[in-house]
């Protein structure tokens, strides 16, 4: 079984310039955990919910924020972002992006074609979604929103 035929193709985009107050309104209106950073249409970088969790303050919208940690939402994704991307291309074998997401403790791999574009991305419940259904399993449904896992 091959990548392209697991992957999600639906990836969100956001640029070098974008600030984390943007970024967290993507994550908060969108149900996945990655986005992918685009500069001149060329992948630079990726960042995930935990990025953006460790990048702003837990004092955010509580009694006991103060102004340096409302500023840190003008931050830009070039300042949070993972530069050194490991990536497959459609036509890898599920095998191979298991090995690489766990030789690499990552969550994701963007999927690049030949030419450097984004095609997609697969992350870690792609591949127990795709074991699941191949172990004859049911999906599994999220108890809070019914979203399928």
């Amino acid at each position: 079984m091959r990548i392209a035929s697991i992957m999600t193709k639906r990836v969100v985009t956001v640029q070098m310039d974008d600030t984390l107050r943007s970024i967290n309104a993507i994550f908060c209106s969108a149900k996945f955990n990655h986005l992918l950073v685009l500069e001149d249409g060329e992948l630079v970088g990726i960042i995930s919910d935990r990025d953006l969790l460790k990048a702003t303050s837990p004092f955010l919208g509580t009694a006991a924020e103060r102004p340096q940690d409302a500023s840190r939402w003008e931050r830009k994704a070039h300042q949070i972002m993972t530069r050194d991307l490991i990536t497959t291309h459609p036509h890898a074998s599920i095998k191979d992006a298991v090995e690489l997401l766990l030789r690499n403790s990552i969550s994701c791999l963007p999927v690049l074609t030949e030419e450097g574009h984004v095609e997609g991305i697969v992350t870690w419940k792609d591949l127990i979604r795709t074991y699941m259904g191949l172990q004859g399993e049911a999906t599994l449904e999220c108890c809070n929103c019914g979203t399928i896992l």
